[in-house]
Order: structure tokens, then sequence, then C-alpha cells
């Protein structure tokens, strides 16, 4: 059966990675060469559960997004993803859908800021990854599913945000997150999964429709910023956020960091610190 066989390939995959080269601790005791099931499934954002029915075959097929952050976590390449992709009942991504691959040469970006949070989004503004520096500073990411990972619906209508922003901030940024979005939805017209997203926006977000409609001309970019985060271990610090644009892969890479040497470098690491101990699990 295709779900028994993309059981199998995942749990191959999943021997043949070095949990050093996935960011990975790995401890004396150590037994397992490759992955264990729990840490693949941290790394892919599921549950460990579902992992295991997946790889016992008993999950049904699963969805597109799962695909994609088991092949980001298992780091396969191009030709073993689209395989995945086609066991688990799914056409590959072709050009005319929004790219969320990170491909070989981004993620050798990322391993270099392993200790400076970063978060990656798609040209929806739908969360690819987040590194556990980001979690530790910004709040868990681990457990957001379906909308809840979209930043326009965070930003519109989701849960408070550590992020601090007066009145006017909070209306600019709104605004050019919708107008991005308009961007993506004019380059992507074949893309199914973008109408949905613009269509459960526009249900749950009045103001999303707003911007949407509006003609109005967006504030113009602002793509490197400083951010205040209320943090609420260490108070409030006060960040530089660039935000990188891979081109050719359509993605958004936000960076945080202080300058050297001040208080709110102090609190970053501080923040970073006390998160990733709480995070990490016990060997």
């Amino acid at each position: 059966m295709q779900e028994w066989e993309f059981g199998r390939m995942v749990r191959h995959w999943r021997d043949r990675v070095a949990p050093s080269d996935v960011g990975v601790p790995v401890g004396r005791r150590r037994r397992a060469t490759g992955l264990r099931r729990e840490e693949l499934a941290g790394l892919a954002g599921i549950s460990a559960d579902y992992l295991t029915r997946l790889e016992q075959g008993r999950a049904t097929t699963p969805s597109a997004q799962v695909v994609e952050a088991l092949a980001r976590a298992l780091r396969l390449a191009d030709p073993e993803r689209d395989l995945l992709y086609r066991l688990a009942g799914h056409a590959p991504p072709g050009l005319d859908v929004v790219p969320s691959r990170i491909t070989p040469s981004v993620q050798r970006l990322l391993d270099r800021l392993v200790d400076t949070p970063v978060v990656v989004y798609d040209a929806t503004w739908t969360l690819v990854t987040a590194n556990a520096p980001y979690d530790a500073v910004m709040g868990s990411t681990t457990a957001w599913s379906g909308i809840e990972r979209n930043a326009i619906w965070r930003n519109l209508a989701g849960p408070p945000s550590r992020v601090v922003h007066t009145a006017q901030e909070r209306a600019d940024h709104e605004a050019r997150l919708v107008a991005d979005l308009r961007l993506t939805a004019s380059r992507y017209p074949a893309d199914r999964s973008l109408r949905r997203l613009v269509a459960e926006l526009s249900a749950r977000c009045p103001r999303f429709d707003e911007l949407w409609d509006s003609q109005a001309p967006p504030p113009l970019p602002d793509l490197s910023k400083r951010k205040v985060v209320d943090h609420p271990a260490v108070g409030r610090i006060t960040l530089d956020c660039d935000t990188l644009l891979v081109a050719t892969d359509d993605l958004r890479i936000g960076v945080y960091t202080a300058e050297p040497g001040t208080e709110d470098a102090q609190r970053l690491a501080l923040a970073v610190v006390l998160g990733t101990q709480s995070l990490a699990s016990p060997l």
C-alpha cells in the first residue's frame, strides 16, 4: 500500500540523518545513529504520535504542508522530496505554486545563525520554520497549525504578540503584509491553497477585506527596523529586525539582533538561554 511505502521511506531517511547535522544534541549514552522519532517530529512541527502512525501506515494521507515539513527536516534532495510528495498522494509543487522549500544553500545560511533568533515565512506570510532562539524570545511556534501559522491572521485577529507596537506602527505593518500578499496572489494565480487562504482571511478578519480592497498605496517597505519585545522573563528588549528576501525561492527570513555590548544584547542572550534550556529535552 502507498501509505506503508510512505512510512517506510520516512523511517529509512530518518535513520540516515546525523543528529548533529540538524542541530540535535547528542548525549553520551545515545545508541541511535539517526534521528529518533520524537526528534524528527519536533523538527517537522508534528506530534510524535502522528509521526508514528505515518511511519506505520496507519494515518490518512498527510497534507502537503506536513510532507514539506518532513522533507525539510530530513534534508531531502529534490528528487527524494518529489518522491515523498507522490507517495503521499500529492503532485510535487510546480512553478505556479507558492514555494515553501528551503534549499540546501538557504539551510546552510540558517545553520550559521543557530544562536540568533530567525524565522522564515513563505510568500503568503505562512510560517515555514523558526529556530529555538526565536521561540525563546517570541514564544513557541511549535503548536501552531493551519491558519495560526499565517502572520497576517496573527496580526489581524490572533492572540496578543510579545512585540510592542504603537497604533500607527500596527496599522502600517498590517497594510504592508496585506499589500505583499496581494502581490503574491498576482504572481501565483493558479495556487488553490493561496486562494483558500485569502478566502479564509476574508471570512475571519473584517480588517483584511478593508485592506485587500484598499485603493490607497501601502506604506513604504520597511525591511530593516527596530522592534520592542516584551519578554515575560527579562523585560523589554529593543531589537533590530532585518527581513532578508530570498528572491529565487520567494522566502522572507526575519533575523533579530541587538547591538553588542548593550543592555539589550545582554537581555537577548539571557532570554535565549532561558528559553532554549526550557525547550531542551533531557538526555
